[in-house]
């Protein structure tokens, strides 16, 4: 039975205060003289469970909202208002006249200097940007795989402890004991400065004479490829930059992936990521009793898995192979593993003169995305690769004795 957005909201909410009632309970049991180690334990294990199925609960919501956007038509969107509606088509008026080389909007846009001292464009309103971001997700985006967060500044810093590097409290023998100064935490900073990612794509002067809504659409299809591409290929970088790249010839070498190359903590949130080729080779892959290495979610045969785990799968172009015939078999946390800051502030600026634009007569539109990525834990996630992957021996039948 489908449920609501309206009813998976508040199975979310009360998933979580659930959670909170057994925390408020685990809490109240240390002031408590007739609790048993079999108390304590029953309540950790509910705890535990509470948690999973509170994050889960969360999982499905976020999936039906992304579902439901996903299926909008233009009869479901709601019109802008007129501040929005003002908004935009100012932008579009000022995108023509920054294409048509106007004295006025080309003065006023080279008048205003980014963080760097360059022209700073026309900046993309909110509406446009958050259609160009529903294009990026359909497009194999691996931006939503890692954790993203959204700056303010340029550059900056963050600090982070890796899930090896905590050390438990120590243990005092008697009440009368002095607490010693706790382990220092291993904390790692992260810097990060913000980066300007163009591209150049030229305009055709049909393009300026269409409606409105054309260009809009031209925009955002354009710039949501380039920023998907962009973006990927910064993501991959850093996933390629993990220290553990084993190579993978055979099924158990999967399965030693999944059960020896992380932390147990990070296992309840990892999962696989290949690109088609690679899932099309894995899905002929077999065990010893002749079933398939990658199966479906009985609740969802949409969604696959190796051995409990999700697999995602990216299209080849949004995430190719790293050498010729090799796929690659990412697992692990990407969250964990990788941080995008985002800076949020896209902008558009033409050009007549630079590119060839001059000697060809024709007009060019540059885009710059600025943002970031750098890696967080780098025993979160692990990089491996495969050419083919052979079969489990199959189990031996037993044979009848000869007379």
């Amino acid at each position: 039975m489908t449920q609501t957005l309206n009813e998976l909201n508040d199975a979310w909410v009360q998933a979580g205060q659930k959670v909170a009632d057994l925390q408020a309970k685990s809490i109240a049991m240390i002031d408590q003289d007739d609790v048993t180690t079999e108390d304590i334990t029953k309540v950790k294990n509910e705890l535990a469970v509470a948690k999973e199925k509170r994050d889960l609960a969360h999982d499905n919501l976020v999936d039906a909202r992304a579902a439901e956007v996903n299926q909008l038509q233009d009869k479901d969107v709601d019109p802008l208002n007129a501040d929005e509606k003002k908004i935009e088509d100012k932008f579009i008026s000022d995108f023509k006249g920054m294409m048509k080389n106007d004295p006025t909007i080309v003065n006023e846009l080279n008048s205003k200097t980014d963080a760097d001292g360059n022209a700073a464009g026309l900046t993309i309103p909110t509406d446009v940007k958050t259609a160009i971001h529903q294009l990026v997700r359909r497009y194999d985006s691996l931006e939503q795989y890692v954790t993203h967060e959204s700056v303010a500044t340029t550059s900056g810093s963050r600090v982070y402890e890796k899930f090896s590097d905590i050390t438990p409290l120590a243990n005092l023998d008697d009440e009368s004991a002095q607490i010693g100064d706790n382990d220092d935490p291993k904390l790692t900073i992260i810097k990060y400065t913000i980066k300007r990612y163009a591209g150049i794509n030229t305009v055709t002067n049909s393009l300026l004479k269409d409606t409105a809504e054309n260009i809009l659409a031209w925009l955002n299809t354009w710039i949501a490829r380039k920023v998907v591409v962009t973006r990927n290929q910064a993501i991959i970088e850093k996933f390629n930059a993990v220290p553990t790249k084993p190579t993978l010839t055979k099924f158990d070498d999967i399965k030693d992936l999944q059960n020896k190359s992380l932390d147990p903590a990070l296992l309840s949130t990892s999962m696989f990521i290949t690109n088609q080729s690679g899932f099309a080779e894995l899905a002929k892959v077999k065990d010893a009793r002749g079933d398939y290495l990658i199966q479906p979610v009985v609740s969802n045969p949409e969604i696959k898995q190796i051995g409990g785990k999700q697999v995602v799968v990216v299209a080849d172009r949004w995430l190719p192979n790293p050498a010729k015939d090799t796929m690659p078999l990412y697992f692990g946390d990407p969250k964990q593993a990788i941080t995008l800051f985002d800076r949020e502030h896209m902008s558009l600026l033409s050009t007549n003169i630079g590119g060839g634009a001059f000697e060809r007569d024709l007009t060019k539109v540059r885009v710059i995305d600025r943002f970031d990525v750098e890696a967080t834990d780098s025993e979160a996630l692990v990089a491996a690769s495969f050419k083919t992957i052979a079969d489990q021996t199959p189990t031996a039948t037993a044979t009848a004795p000869t007379a």
